[in-house]
This record gives C-alpha cells, structure tokens and sequence, in this order.
C-alpha cells in the first residue's frame, strides 16, 4: 500500500525542539520531493519546508533558521528538525509525497507548543 505515515509530534514548551519523521511506503522514493505542511484552527494548510530528489530545500520564511528538513533515501524516511518552538507553531503537520500521479498526504500528527 503506498502511503506516508507521519509520527513525532507532542507537547513542548516554547523554545523547545521536536523532531518530527514521516516513513514513506513508496517506490522510488528517492525520486520524489517530499515536503512537510501544517494547518492550524482556523487556518489555510501552508507549506512548512520541502526537499527535492537532489536535496535542494525550501522553508517558509516563518520557520528559516529554525527548522531542517532532511530525507534519508536508503530509510525512505523524511524529517522535520524543529528548534526554538513557538506559540504559533501550533498545528497538525502533515507530510507530503509529491508523486507523478498526484500528491499523497499523511494522517497529520499534532504539533502544541504551549507553557
């Protein structure tokens, strides 16, 4: 079954750090960009950080210098490494496989940055 499965969310207190990994059931994997979204109450989902087959990466200007995506192809695995957490990134992450056929999204794990 193709599929992506998000897991590492939780609690944590402002400055805080999580590390989120979304494990990827997909051939090929290392040909796809993969990303990591998030959607907030309220809110739009928007793109959190990206990387392409080649490694090239891509964050949203909120959370530069703060968070890292990573992918580790031979674990057909992706990360999200979140420092300095706060208030406001409070939100469901979701993981994202852009594939040739379309884009598949994970079941989101919920991310609270609260004291």
């Amino acid at each position: 079954q193709v599929r992506v499965v998000e897991s590492g969310g939780g609690l944590v207190q402002p400055g805080g750090a999580l590390r989120l990994s979304c494990a990827a059931s997909i051939s090929s994997f290392r040909r796809f960009t993969m990303g990591w979204y998030r959607q907030a109450p309220g809110k739009q989902r928007e793109l959190v950080a990206a990387v392409t087959s080649g490694g090239s990466t891509n964050y949203a200007d909120s959370v530069k210098g703060r968070f890292t995506i990573s992918r580790d192809n031979a674990k057909n695995t992706v990360y999200l490494q979140m420092n300095s957490l706060k208030p406001e990134d409070t939100a469901v992450y979701y993981c994202n496989a852009e594939l040739w056929g379309g884009n598949l999204w994970g079941q989101g794990t919920q991310v609270t940055v609260s004291s």
